[in-house]
């Protein structure tokens, strides 16, 4: 049977960094976290995507809806 060599620190700390990672975002919500923001909220929020000005627009006359 052929065996590979180890893998080198930096390959070791790669693997630990991205099951770190992968941990954190797949972890059941605690139970006193009913206040976090969801993601697709703070992705909002970070992009700075609003729905008032959009529906105002659209009622004013503006853009057409694309559906």
């Amino acid at each position: 049977m052929d065996r590979s060599p180890p893998a080198a620190a930096d390959e070791a700390a790669a693997i630990a960094a991205a099951v770190q990672r992968f941990q954190a975002e797949t972890a059941p919500v605690e139970e006193g976290a009913g206040n976090s923001v969801s993601p697709w909220q703070r992705a909002a929020l970070a992009e700075g995507v609003g729905a008032k000005g959009v529906v105002q627009k659209h009622l004013e006359g503006g853009d057409r809806w694309q559906s």
